[in-house]
């Protein structure tokens, strides 16, 4: 290759030259490839840490009984009433992780710790308005035709875990304030230890103590906040570039910063919402028990599945907003080609060990044979579905990284709910489908979607977000 494949710039990284040879493919193939996976593997292991808080406690709910299991499934996971919350706080969050990133980029380190406590600030006041949603958990499940014993024992779980969803509003802004600046090992180690406090606590307050669910609730409160409050420590004591102390600046275009924040948040719900249909759909069916447990343990495995690959989508969100605060559109460009490659292939890899396993990944969750026997023959969605989340949480991360949140959105409304919801009610029980039918309408919704993005991003100029970026950068500098 006769000139660098790197252009010399006034940052600290360069952009990409056009890739023009096999030599230039193996160079971005194997540079992106650090980059992303030194944000992704501690990313991903941190998530499936925190994702195993969850499944470690629908092990012991399974183990308490499967009305317990039902229960839990219902409240908690990818289920109804934790969807509600976790799901806007998650995607309010989503706001910071594109405007920290691109600051970080734009080399604009002080306005990071400003972005926190706006979010902070509006998160924490979005959890004292959801508050009613946990409190009448039990009529609004009842309301949705949720089968009385379950949605007692659901709304009951849902007033003792209060303190859990405000933790939330904590660590999620502190997540993507750390991830911006690719400061990704302190959150593994901290989820570390929250799992094994977790893991300590349930075996305590369930096996020595027999607290049944409100043991459950307990564990989890007290998890979640001892992995927020670690988290505010490192970042206030190790953070200094993005952290300058509590500041009156935080209360600022406060109004502008919760619309962005509630924009944000439209595309993380519609997609998350769009499963706790599914799981209220499934309580129509019959015998509800057993379709409301089974399609959850399938959704717990798929979300150990979806730990990994929600890091690489951190992280390629993360290595996007920052290329774009660089002004380096190829090496945005180049970072999702070289993602989008990888995540496909470890796609594969899981849609193969389910195929393998079908018959055995239930007994982790339950020994209930009907139970098992139910969940065994959901295995050939499970594992189709890991292909397409492989695909879509990768478009997800440019999605964040680059700011087209609220256009998504509108995208995620035609193709879950328009298209999705419809052929998945049709299957289910017009065509005596039931838990199968439901899925597959998911399945189709998130195939539309992932063609339309693929579509746009396509066709996107490069060049021209970086000039998008520039002006947002002016427009949410806290220096005017």
């Amino acid at each position: 290759m006769e000139t660098p494949l790197i252009i010399k710039s006034f940052n600290s990284e360069s952009d990409y030259l056009a890739v023009k040879s096999l030599k230039d493919v193996k160079y971005v193939l194997w540079n992106e490839t650090v980059k992303i996976w030194k944000i992704a593997l501690p990313v991903a292991l941190s998530l499936l840490f925190q994702n195993l808080n969850n499944s470690s406690t629908s092990i012991y709910a399974g183990h308490l009984g499967d009305i317990e299991l039902s229960s839990f499934s219902v409240y908690q996971s990818l289920g109804v009433i934790n969807s509600i919350y976790f799901s806007m706080l998650y995607g309010m969050s989503n706001a910071l992780a594109t405007l920290c990133g691109q600051a970080y980029g734009a080399g604009q380190f002080r306005n990071a710790g400003i972005y926190l406590q706006r979010s902070w600030i509006v998160l924490l006041t979005t959890c004292i308005l959801l508050l009613p949603i946990q409190l009448y958990a039990t009529p609004i499940l009842k309301f949705f035709g949720q089968e009385k014993e379950i949605a007692d024992l659901a709304g009951k779980y849902a007033i003792l875990v209060i303190p859990y969803m405000f933790s939330y509003a904590i660590n999620l802004p502190l997540m993507k304030f750390l991830q911006a600046q690719s400061k990704v090992n302190v959150i593994m180690y901290i989820s570390v230890v929250t799992l094994l406090i977790q893991n300590g606590l349930l075996y305590i307050f369930i096996n020595v103590f027999d607290f049944g669910i409100i043991g459950l609730a307990m564990a989890s409160n007290i998890s979640g906040w001892i992995f927020s409050v670690a988290l505010v420590i490192y970042a206030i004591g190790w953070c200094k570039e993005g952290w300058n102390g509590l500041s009156l600046k935080a209360f600022k275009e406060l109004w502008e910063f919760t619309k962005l924040s509630l924009g944000s948040s439209v595309m993380i719900c519609l997609e998350q919402w769009y499963s706790a249909c599914i799981m209220l759909l499934a309580g129509h069916l019959d015998n509800p028990v057993i379709a409301v447990g089974s399609f959850s343990i399938c959704l717990n495995i798929q979300g150990w599945n979806l730990m990994l690959l929600l890091g690489v989508s951190s992280a390629v969100s993360v290595r996007v907003s920052n290329t774009l605060g660089m002004s380096h559109p190829r090496a945005a460009k180049y970072s999702f080609l070289v993602t989008m490659f990888q995540s496909l292939l470890l796609g594969i890899i899981f849609m193969t060990v389910i195929f393998l396993s079908k018959q055995e990944f239930p007994m982790i969750f339950t020994k209930s044979e009907d139970m098992i026997h139910a969940a065994s023959e959901l295995a050939y969605l499970l594992g189709i579905t890991m292909i397409l989340n492989s695909v879509a949480q990768t478009i997800s991360g440019v999605v964040i990284g680059c700011g087209w949140q609220v256009m998504v959105g509108y995208i995620n409304l035609a193709c879950y709910y328009i298209v999705g919801l419809p052929i998945g009610i049709f299957l289910g029980f017009n065509q005596h489908l039931g838990v199968k039918g439901l899925w597959g309408g998911t399945m189709c919704g998130s195939v539309l979607q992932i063609l339309v993005l693929a579509v746009i991003i396509y066709k996107t100029n490069w060049t021209k977000e970086v000039e998008q970026t520039a002006d947002r950068m002016r427009t949410w500098s806290t220096n005017k």
